[in-house]
């Protein structure tokens, strides 16, 4: 029988993302949603990523059995000082848009040139073993604000986000490439990394025991 990976987001288009990425482990992926805690939310409220990623992923292991994930993502733009960060999600107001939060980027970085409009999304991961144990890791992928929204793929501010080698924006990009490219992508695998521990380790273990 395959071990439950349970994601604490709603957002079904992380869901599906992170389905494909992590489809090559033998675990099945459920959403919150699917254990019926579709009205769960736990507010986001830390001064990081990491704080965001850790008060999400223990409020849902309290609630659930198995292994438990939970990332926040962040778009740091230098020109902002680090802007919107950790705020990336409520960066126009709470429960704001995906347009009004890049509409309020791109006012913010009215007039300022592509040279000084650098930026990179982060993803911090945690994950809550079977025995309540925090694992995080962290993604990075860098890029440049692009002065108007490109692609009608992706969500938030993937319109906006020219990969850096790519000259194109995510939502230009699309799917494939970007789930293997992006900031999750990179975090995901370092997830494999640990879920793979887990899994060999019980074989171990199952070997032992007999």
């Amino acid at each position: 029988m395959n071990k439950k990976l349970i994601l604490s987001t709603g957002n079904p288009h992380k869901v599906v993302e992170i389905k494909d990425i992590l489809k090559s482990l033998p675990i099945d992926v459920l959403s919150k949603d699917d254990l019926g805690f579709k009205d769960f939310e736990v507010e986001e409220d830390g001064r990081t990523l990491e704080e965001n990623a850790i008060k999400k992923v223990s409020a849902l292991k309290e609630k659930t059995e198995g292994i438990v994930m939970a990332d926040d993502t962040g778009l740091f733009v230098d020109f902002l000082n680090g802007a919107p960060g950790a705020h990336s999600a409520r960066y126009a107001g709470e429960n704001t848009t995906y347009e009004k939060n890049n509409l309020k980027l791109l006012k913010e970085l009215e007039g300022v040139p592509m040279e000084k409009r650098g930026a990179c999304f982060k993803t911090i991961i945690a994950l809550a073993m079977e025995d309540g144990n925090i694992v995080t890791v962290e993604g990075e992928c860098k890029g440049t604000i692009g002065t108007e929204p490109k692609g009608d793929k992706g969500f938030g501010y993937d319109p906006l986000f020219i990969v850096d080698g790519y000259n194109k924006t995510f939502a230009e990009l699309g799917e494939e490439i970007k789930n293997k490219i992006s900031h999750r992508a990179k975090a995901l695998d370092k997830l494999k990394e640990e879920i793979v521990k887990i899994l060999r380790d019980d074989v171990d273990e199952n070997i032992c025991s007999k």
